[in-house]
């Protein structure tokens, strides 16, 4: 058994969005981490607590669940048109992995707090008062984020009368643009199809809207699949046969959207695609008793990630919703009523949100200028984290 003495790294522990992650400035990292590789993957994985056969992360800083298991890497940018580098790292629970092959959408909320008060964006980008822009480079699809970040007293503004439905307390606003935020270089609907027939054996040919836009996401209708679109985490994450044909279904529509080339290969890329399923609006109790009443949204979307049912919302998916929603003919579309729209509030597990996009159709494929959100970000700890001095 290993007596190596723990080593201390310097670390912030924060809320983004409906999220929490440990972040890190690049710089601080141990040598050995600071480039990708075996050597980061094993010292993020300690941080948070994995791989745990138990699923709870006890020995860690990750909360055993989807939301809570993830880390970020930041630097200050090399590009002049961007302030600060973005890394995201979905950490797995109960295996030994780290996926890098996507965003996460709610702690890009965090990611202009953090940058503006550890010194990553130029002083004179910063006013005493008012809001400051923070453009960030997301490293892990190579797209552009535009923050924009309450500042008092030259300070980050932290609290402030913003709610959002998933997180329990009141905080500041923070808007988040989206760039061009089709995944990569591919094209929004890899299939070139608004509308696929993704045949699951077991499961059966579901139509499906396979779109890149913000993360990679397989829409598809509830109703197909015996569900509402009004469930609780409860009704899907408690269903041990619901979840396997769900990982079967990401399995099949990321071989469609050209991610891996075969099934079993979606077990090393468990981030990405994410899987939703959309209704028309309906009445529901959220998860805290809260009413969502089918006149104020316009759709309702539930989704999984890294396996079970989302407490809220993924912000990627978000981004994800918003573009499909602005574009006509697909199954998000479609449940919200069809038309064009620009904006479009959807009902998930705790309450709604309103997001928007903007769609255009350039020599004959669909591309999304932008896409907005508001979340907020807190700091929650900050200092060092420890782990075991060989653990990587």
């Amino acid at each position: 058994m290993s007596q190596v003495p723990q080593i201390r790294i310097p670390a912030t522990y924060m809320r983004g969005g409906t999220s929490k992650g440990v972040f890190f400035k690049l710089t601080d990292l141990p040598e050995a981490a600071q480039v990708p590789g075996e050597a980061r993957d094993r010292l993020l994985m300690r941080v948070i607590g994995s791989p745990d056969p138990y699923q709870k992360q006890i020995d860690g800083m990750g909360g055993a669940t989807s939301s809570t298991s993830k880390t970020v890497i930041l630097s200050k940018s090399e590009s002049p048109d961007h302030d600060v580098d973005y890394l995201f790292g979905q950490v797995a629970i109960d295996n030994a992995f780290v996926d890098w092959s996507g965003n996460c959408g709610n702690l890009s909320a965090a990611v202009g707090p953090f940058a503006i008060s550890n010194g990553l964006v130029d002083p004179a980008r910063i006013p005493e008062n008012g809001e400051a822009e923070v453009r960030i480079w997301q490293a892990n699809i190579g797209k552009t984020i535009v923050s924009r970040v309450s500042i008092r007293d030259g300070e980050v503004q932290e609290t402030g009368d913003f709610e959002l439905d998933g997180v329990t307390f009141p905080a500041a606003e923070v808007p988040v643009a989206f760039k061009d935020p089709a995944d990569g270089e591919g094209a929004i609907f890899p299939t070139g199809n608004l509308e696929d027939e993704l045949e699951v054996p077991g499961v059966g040919t579901l139509k499906a809207t396979l779109i890149n836009a913000g993360i990679p996401t397989v829409f598809l209708n509830a109703d197909e699949l015996g569900y509402t679109g009004t469930e609780l985490q409860e009704a899907i994450n408690g269903d041990a046969a619901a979840l396997e044909k769900f990982e079967t279904i990401r399995a099949h529509g990321a071989v469609k959207m050209g991610l891996i080339k075969e099934v079993a290969e979606a077990a090393a890329r468990q981030h990405t695609p994410k899987v939703a399923f959309v209704a028309p609006p309906a009445d529901y109790l959220a998860s805290s008793g809260k009413q969502v009443k089918a006149d104020d949204i316009d759709l309702v979307v539930r989704a999984l990630s890294m396996g079970k049912l989302h407490h809220a919302m993924m912000g990627t998916a978000a981004v994800a919703i918003a573009s499909a929603a602005a574009i006509e003919g697909t199954l998000v579309n479609l449940a919200a009523g069809g038309g064009k729209r620009n904006a479009v509030t959807f009902g998930h597990p705790s309450g709604s949100l309103r997001v928007g996009a903007e769609a255009s159709l350039v020599d004959g494929r669909w591309v999304i200028d932008e896409a907005v959100m508001s979340r907020s970000a807190r700091v929650l700890m900050e200092g060092w984290v420890r782990i075991p001095g060989d653990s990587f």
